[in-house]
């Protein structure tokens, strides 16, 4: 059996708001997990709170990486974390380098997302709507706990409010003050690789016209929310997945930011419905032959 992505370090896929590892039969990394363990790759997707601040859900992560460093005997993991899940990533990485590898950034939000602005101009904290919203993902959240069949640890707790301003662009701006390890000097550009000895890389997608509303996603109704979301944009504007913008993922190493994948394609969700052309799961593919390659 081919062994091109047997990375010498566990890989751990963290997920963003509202993630889950899997609801029924029903995975939250669709397609990823089996193909990279195909490849060889050890492969552990994890959970934290589906809404909670990035602090927060980072110190369960960090239990997630013990339990699986005692259960594996490994020195080290490697992070994948998909939007918030890629700032819960950069702060174990900061907090504790001597036990993450590599940080993966995948369409996070790593200078904040313009639609949490948005909404939080909106649905201001006390407003009416913003009780009603708060409601709403209560819910969701709720239903996502029932559901759940991939998880089997005690309850996580949920601040819906903390996990919106995590999100915003003013949260992430104090966040980044404290844990900048990756962060571009320039706006657009690029971090530094090597921080600690914790290796950073990020990839991220935008919604194209022609491209990313193309193929299975015609069917697929989060294309349509992505779309709708991006109305949001104003400084990224023509250049987000509908929830993070372009230049905002960027993150050590930008392996690219402009496929056409929107935020929920590029976990190969829902079903694998994704843009003409689009291949999610060979990006996650070739990136654990990568960290194969430094020996990650």
């Amino acid at each position: 059996m081919a062994e091109d992505q047997a990375t010498r370090y566990p890989l751990l896929l963290v997920p963003g708001m509202l993630g889950f590892v899997r609801l029924g039969f029903y995975p939250y990394w669709f397609g990823i997990v089996k193909a990279l363990r195909r490849g060889g790759a050890q492969v552990y997707p994890v959970m934290v709170s589906a809404m909670h601040s990035t602090e927060v859900r980072g110190e369960q992560l960090l239990a997630a990486i013990d339990e699986i460093l005692r259960e594996t005997g490994a020195q080290k993991v490697n992070l994948i974390g998909h939007s918030h899940g890629a700032l819960t990533s950069r702060y174990v990485a900061a907090r504790h380098p001597e036990r993450v590898a590599s940080v993966t950034s995948v369409a996070g939000p790593n200078h904040g997302s313009e639609l949490a602005d948005y909404l939080e101009r909106r649905f201001p904290l006390g407003s009416f709507g913003n009780g009603v919203l708060n409601v709403v993902l209560g819910v969701s959240v709720w239903l996502l706990g029932l559901l759940e069949t991939g998880y089997r640890g005690p309850r996580l707790p949920m601040d819906i409010d903390a996990s919106h301003m995590s999100l915003t662009t003013r949260g992430v701006e104090q966040f980044n003050r404290q844990y900048p390890q990756g962060l571009p000097q320039t706006w657009g550009g690029q971090g530094e690789e090597l921080v600690n000895g914790v290796r950073y890389y990020s990839w991220s997608g935008t919604l194209q016209p022609g491209r990313s509303n193309k193929g299975s996603n015609r069917f697929d109704g989060s294309n349509l929310t992505c779309r709708l979301f991006a109305h949001a944009f104003a400084h990224e504007r023509e250049q987000c997945d509908g929830m993070v913008g372009r230049y905002s993922s960027h993150l050590g190493t930008v392996i690219g930011s402009d496929y056409p994948l929107d935020h929920f394609d590029i976990v190969n969700q829902h079903f694998g419905m994704v843009g003409k052309g689009a291949d999610p799961v060979g990006l996650f593919m070739q990136h654990a032959g990568r960290l194969k390659a430094s020996g990650l």
